[in-house]
């Protein structure tokens, strides 16, 4: 099934007084993790847009449901807006040292997100993805994070994910194999540029 560009007016979003600390304080952890020199492939992504594209899409008619899940998810920090805007939240990170400052996060604002270590390929995408080249910091080691969620990739009706340039091609074929018809998937890819695209019906055959 391929992929839809869906155009959201996502305007000016400004967060609201409750996501507001959230923010500070993701952003006061994530700097002073950047200044101690750990996990030098984690770029996080620009939060308030994240907010006002998510905002967005739980306002709109594009959701099939609410359940949600950032792939390298870092620390966490949109999976928290997701919660924020009440989504049910998941994030799935391969980098253990982020999981547990994710976690820290959450649980310091109160916010029920469930995060696992691991992979956000699916089991059996393996051939897949090494099939597509090679990759900065995209792998398929490590646990497989949905068998933790005791959820399966098509569960999720909305997917996060901030890919490096060598990544974005495999990340979308990824979620057009392996997620449910209707999912929308949001991407980062650096300053204002954001896509959201929605799986649909299957394209019709040539004749």
């Amino acid at each position: 099934m391929p992929l839809a560009e869906l155009r959201l007016a996502v305007g000016e979003a400004v967060p609201p007084g409750d996501v507001r600390p959230f923010l500070r304080e993701a952003g006061r952890r994530v700097e002073l993790f950047g200044d101690r020199g750990r996990a030098h492939a984690f770029v996080p992504s620009d939060y308030e847009l994240a907010y006002g594209v998510l905002h967005a899409l739980a306002a709109g008619p594009h959701l099939r449901g609410r359940r949600f899940c950032e792939w390298g998810c870092g620390f966490g920090a949109v999976a928290g807006l997701a919660a924020l805007l009440d989504f049910e939240s998941f994030g799935i990170e391969i980098e253990a040292e982020l999981v547990a400052e994710a976690r820290h996060l959450a649980e310091d604002f109160g916010l029920p997100i469930e995060f696992a270590h691991g992979s956000f390929v699916p089991r059996g995408a393996e051939a897949r993805v090494l099939a597509g080249g090679t990759y900065d910091w995209l792998t398929t080691d490590g646990d497989y994070a949905y068998d933790e969620l005791g959820l399966d990739p098509d569960e999720f009706d909305v997917v996060y994910a901030y890919p490096w340039p060598d990544e974005e091609a495999v990340t979308a074929a990824l979620f057009e194999r392996y997620a449910g018809p209707g999912a929308v998937l949001v991407t980062y890819h650096g300053g204002d540029g954001f896509r959201v695209r929605r799986k649909v019906g299957r394209r019709p055959r040539r004749r």
